[in-house]
């Protein structure tokens, strides 16, 4: 019998990548740049991402936490109104919560690496076809000034870009860390939501290969 088709399975045709202030392109893996996007699949990865860095941290206190006396407001019977044993009670205002939430609650959600790596792709892919991709050999300023890596980035043409490289030197780091339109992250620590909500992507020549390894 024929075999169903694997919605994570690359599909479409290859996929070439712009070089900045260059008349030439770059051959990208299929396997990372070509693929279909997958809006479910994208969608469950940003949901997971986002959910796994939450900490539990919120905390809310139960009736035997809260500050409150354990007086008995008033008699039991003779005053028309109904019976309390004391404020603390979850049904009065102040009072502490029935289910309080818990200081270690656990948020993670569990996603399969081959899922994780076939979204990745999904997305770089989708970046791709939407023309949001550049590429250029190297990507590195002379020591660690802010001014010197936004005048670069300015004279490449963006205002708000994503930097992604093999490997992120002390004197790039210490520049764009201060810099609110720029993020330079090396390709390991590339996350969905900095590249969902970037206008731009900077992949330096390692970093494509990088991620032929990383994905593929």
């Amino acid at each position: 019998p024929r075999s169903l088709p694997n919605p994570l399975q690359r599909r479409g045709k290859a996929m070439e990548l712009k070089m900045l202030g260059a008349s030439g392109t770059v051959q990208a893996p299929d396997a990372v740049f070509a693929r279909d996007f997958n809006e479910a699949l994208v969608h469950q990865l940003v949901v997971a991402y986002q959910a796994n860095a939450r900490i539990g941290s919120r905390a809310q206190k139960d009736r035997g936490a809260v500050n409150h006396s354990t007086k008995k407001p008033w008699r039991q019977k003779g005053t028309g109104r109904a019976r309390a044993g004391m404020t603390s009670s979850p049904l009065w205002r102040g009072g502490g919560k029935i289910f309080p939430n818990s200081p270690d609650e656990n948020f993670s959600h569990k996603l399969n690496r081959k899922m994780y790596r076939a979204g990745m792709a999904s997305i770089l892919s989708q970046l791709a076809r939407e023309d949001r991709i550049r590429v250029v050999e190297e990507f590195k300023v002379e020591g660690s000034k802010t001014k010197a890596l936004a005048q670069k980035v300015k004279a490449m043409g963006f205002d708000e870009v994503l930097v992604l490289t093999d490997e992120v030197d002390r004197n790039l780091a210490l520049s764009a860390r201060n810099l609110a339109n720029v993020q330079v992250m090396a390709v390991r620590n590339a996350n969905p939501i900095a590249l969902v909500r970037s206008p731009k992507v900077l992949l330096t020549k390692g970093a494509v290969a990088r991620l032929e390894e990383l994905l593929k």
